[in-house]
């Protein structure tokens, strides 16, 4: 363990990634955490996201501040999911590099897949086949964020590190009927359809995609452990986190169906889009 007076920034504290960092750090014995609600400050605001690391000027930095959603909220917000992801992440990781000791993890959750994807994505695959084009906005945002980091490494000796967690599950999750990612939507489909009698829940696309999954307090453990025991050298440019086993949309349905004990039918409807085809990543690393 580093000190345990280390002070950390967790940017989204309250989000399912970032409420997840502050239990582990929490329960581990760091104490001098700092947060700041979107309220507090607003990270898409320069001015505001420079002034508060100029004041606090804290030592490591935990980028879980984005603007995310499933396949509906990308396609129906595709420009505020480019600019919000560009305007957060270059101010934080700017503002990082000026104002703290350089120590700076920033998440890129895994939807800019490959598109067809057809083994685990390895870490150097990144940018070697087009996008897939459901989520190529936040894609992009991304993107930039992780070349960001390792330009700022290669040029000021920066430590930051790009840590690319699969889809994740847990405490403090998006429920919202329409932007929430696949496993809370579909908990709130069956859980409603259950209160409500319905003979049935439509489910997205042909049920055929693959999708991992990791808990969000499993993210955090391995973000402490690279907090404590990695540099950037040692990482590369990004490393994955997940947890290396895979479903399809069809198992986890009927396994959520399951669980809330749900009574009618699943229909897959293949008129909506199915998304990635798959999105395992290769954690051998």
């Amino acid at each position: 363990m580093l000190n345990a007076n280390l002070k950390i920034f967790i940017a989204g504290h309250r989000g399912l990634a970032g409420s997840a960092i502050f239990r582990v750090l929490k329960a581990k014995g760091y104490s001098n955490i700092l947060t700041r609600s979107s309220s507090e400050l607003d990270l898409r605001d320069h001015n505001k996201t420079f002034d508060f690391f100029r004041q606090e000027k804290p030592e490591w930095v935990f980028l879980a501040a984005a603007r995310v959603g499933g396949i509906y909220a990308n396609s129906t917000y595709p420009a505020d999911f480019i600019l919000d992801n560009l305007k957060v992440q270059n101010n934080v990781i700017e503002a990082s590099y000026k104002y703290e000791q350089g120590n700076c993890f920033s998440l890129v959750q895994a939807a800019f897949t490959l598109n067809l994807l057809r083994k685990p994505l390895k870490e150097e695959s990144l940018l070697t086949s087009p996008l897939e084009p459901t989520n190529e906005p936040y894609a992009v945002a991304k993107i930039a964020g992780i070349k960001l980091c390792s330009a700022m490494n290669r040029q000021y000796g920066t430590n930051f590190i790009s840590a690319m967690p699969t889809n994740l599950y847990g405490i403090n999750d998006n429920y919202h009927k329409e932007n929430a990612h696949v496993l809370p939507m579909l908990i709130r489909r069956f859980h409603e359809a259950k209160l409500a009698k319905a003979p049935e829940v439509i489910v997205w696309g042909t049920g055929n995609p693959k999708r991992e999954f990791l808990c969000s307090d499993d993210l955090a453990e391995a973000l402490l452990l690279l907090m404590e025991k990695f540099n950037a050298s040692d990482v590369g440019e990004i490393i994955n986190i997940g947890s290396g086993k895979e479903n399809t949309i069809s198992e986890i349905a009927f396994l959520i169906k399951e669980a809330v004990g749900y009574k009618g039918d699943v229909v897959f409807d293949p008129s909506k889009p199915d998304g990635t085809p798959r999105k395992l990543l290769d954690v051998s690393k």
